[in-house]
């Protein structure tokens, strides 16, 4: 080895702290990677792990604060299964002009009947019955017996063929948390009269109210929607909360009765509600949707229908 090469005291020393700074560098550098990277993957998030970016403009925190907000029903509802979880009942009839019970109970992943639900608007099960040309629409909150069995006692019904839905939310197990709808086709036996399903409109009035709504949703985006109230040209400011909220927005689409519950995003203030009303709707299909608006004044509950057209 020359002179020229040998290496000397001070060159080793010099050599050691350089080594030492690229070291510290390489470790900054990998900390720095791994940190934000991590924090990003929760920062912003609503529930159910949606991202708020992807959120709809407008409904960030009036969604988050509103009940059954952490996850959307799933589906459109036409099947009896999801999940694991399973809609079973003895009837496949219902008798037509007379009260007759629904019975049925809602399986599990292990097959046994489930007993524990989370109340999602006040209610831990939401029953809903719609005939195929989507009339005699009714909304009911069943009860259960000890061993899971639910009964709904819907009112008369038409001769025709109906499909019962079941909305819920499992307390607990896999599907705890998340929001399921699942339906059973039920016919009613006798001469049925099919009825023309009204043409697409933006209001329509039941018990002296008028029901205007705004908004062109398009199939398969989310989109808010806003119902207004009036009475007389006046606008309605005495509603009065419903399932936690100051109306129940509820849809079926025409042809294969596809279930979709329009979540609210007004929150409730007292019990002076209106004139208007704020939605967030995503329906998966285009085509004609029929809406049943349900809103509460003096006591008393209104079901407001239209035809909404869905691009």
């Amino acid at each position: 080895m020359t002179a020229s090469t040998r290496p000397t005291p001070r060159n080793r020393a010099l050599a050691t702290a350089c080594l030492a700074a690229a070291l510290t560098l390489t470790l900054a550098a990998c900390g720095s990677t791994g940190g934000p990277s991590h924090d990003s993957s929760t920062r912003g998030t609503h529930h159910g792990g949606t991202p708020a970016a992807t959120a709809p403009a407008g409904h960030g925190s009036a969604m988050s604060g509103m009940p059954g907000m952490g996850t959307s029903a799933g589906g459109d509802g036409l099947a009896d299964s999801a999940d694991g979880y399973r809609l079973t009942g003895p009837d496949a009839t219902l008798p037509a002009g007379r009260t007759a019970p629904y019975r049925f109970t809602i399986t599990g992943p292990d097959g046994k009947p489930v007993t524990r639900f989370a109340p999602e608007q006040t209610k831990r099960m939401h029953f809903y019955a719609i005939r195929s040309d989507l009339t005699g629409f009714q909304h009911l909150h069943p009860t259960m017996a000890a061993d899971g069995t639910w009964t709904a006692e819907p009112a008369p019904l038409a001769p025709g063929s109906w499909r019962v839905f079941a909305s819920f939310t499992p307390g607990g197990g896999s599907g705890g948390g998340k929001d399921l709808v699942l339906s059973r086709a039920v016919t009613v036996p006798g001469e049925a009269t099919t009825t023309a399903l009204p043409p697409a409109a933006h209001s329509t009035r039941v018990d002296g109210y008028t029901v205007t709504v705004s908004g062109e949703p398009m199939a398969g985006m989310a989109h808010p929607l806003t119902a207004r109230v009036t009475k007389g040209g006046e606008p309605v400011t005495d509603l009065q909360p419903y399932l936690d909220t100051y109306a129940h927005l509820t849809a079926f689409h025409r042809g294969d009765a596809a279930f979709a519950h329009l979540h609210p995003t007004t929150p409730v203030h007292g019990e002076h509600g209106g004139p208007e009303l704020s939605f967030h709707a995503e329906l998966p299909t285009a085509g004609d949707w029929r809406l049943f608006l349900q809103f509460r004044t003096g006591g008393r509950l209104h079901t407001a229908a239209l035809t909404l057209r869905v691009g």
